[in-house]
């Protein structure tokens, strides 16, 4: 019907382009995906301008990687992995409808998937490791608004500029929860960075703190600016405070980001105390759970039950000596005895 080949058939020669293509694919993806809005604009910013008028088999290597060293001159290899990885899945419903003999982004060399790989090892990022050294960095943050700001973000895990943005109309400290629907961006109000709202829960140490503010609070945001001609709290303000904390703390404070102080941290002890990647990817507002498994490795269990495999005592009286030769062969059958004084 209407000229569509069968799934897993040959390619027409001619057909549509990748532009056609990418119209109706965008258009369904809206229906089914959270980030769908900024997948748009990847398509639109990144891949349209090169890839655009191209047909599906004519994307080869040569086309990966010209556009991969194109992207690489203005955008970070973060953005470009998330340009590829949305070029895969688009190409991954094209073969599946016939439209592409083959998904070339997952026959890319090995050298270009090195240019876009992270920078940096997210299993190495820094938190605040010990719930003692929270409290010690809320106690040390200036009362009022700072101090705030630095605990819906540690006991939340909202963005910066979510906690800036938060008002009291969207706090509800009796049910335990905030539905968290606005950013501060620039200094300005804006939707969120997936565009889609979301509620967290309210831990319980996250409580009192709330109903204090909320007690000295004269405005609508939960986090108002120190001075009275601005209109949000600027995030230099809460960065600077945690560097000048971090610089009397005595034992010294693990060399933190306000992110990773707040932000990274929640996530991290959520995992840590045995919460679900799919809770948390709702609590952190991830629009893919594959962005939210960064943290897995701090599961409790990773390494319990299923991988306890090598049953095995090792241990070695006191005067006796190991000899790393075992009474059978690899092969079951038994080893003659060792004669005193042969050598291995």
């Amino acid at each position: 019907m209407g000229g569509v080949p069968e799934p897993g058939a040959a390619p027409a020669t001619g057909g549509p382009t990748l532009g056609e293509l990418a119209e109706g694919w965008l258009e369904r993806r809206k229906r089914t995906h959270r980030d769908a809005r900024n997948d748009a604009n990847r398509w639109k910013n990144h891949l349209a301008p090169r890839l655009g008028k191209l047909r599906p088999a004519e994307v080869d290597q040569g086309e990966l990687r010209r556009l991969v060293e194109d992207r690489l001159d203005r955008l970070s290899p973060a953005t470009v992995r998330l340009v590829l990885r949305l070029l895969s899945t688009f190409f991954s419903d094209l073969v599946d409808d016939g439209h592409a003999p083959a998904n070339p982004v997952k026959l890319l060399s090995r050298k270009l998937r090195r240019l876009v790989r992270p920078a940096h090892d997210p299993r190495a990022t820094p938190f605040l490791e010990r719930m003692e050294d929270v409290r010690r960095v809320f106690l040390a943050l200036p009362e009022g608004s700072i101090r705030t700001a630095f605990a819906v973000g540690a006991m939340a895990g909202l963005r910066p500029g979510e906690v800036l943005a938060l008002r009291w109309e969207h706090v509800d400290i009796e049910a335990g929860r905030i539905h968290v629907r606005q950013r501060v961006k620039d200094g300005k109000l804006g939707p969120l960075k997936d565009d889609d709202s979301r509620v967290v829960p309210i831990q319980a140490a996250l409580a009192p703190v709330l109903r204090v503010a909320k007690l000295a609070a004269s405005g609508p945001l939960v986090v108002p600016p120190l001075r009275r001609h601005g209109s949000f709290l600027k995030p230099h303000t809460l960065w600077k405070a945690l560097r000048e904390v971090r610089k009397t703390a005595a034992p010294p404070l693990p060399k933190v980001t306000w992110y990773q102080a707040t932000r990274h941290t929640y996530a991290s002890h959520f995992v840590l105390s045995g919460g679900s990647i799919e809770a948390l990817r709702e609590h952190l507002g991830h629009s893919t759970v594959l962005v939210t498994e960064r943290y897995a490795h701090l599961r409790p269990d990773l390494f319990a039950g299923e991988h306890e495999r090598l049953k095995v005592d090792l241990s070695t009286p006191a005067g006796a000596v190991v000899h790393l030769r075992s009474a059978e062969g690899t092969n079951g059958t038994k080893m003659a005895p060792r004669r005193k004084g042969a050598t291995s």
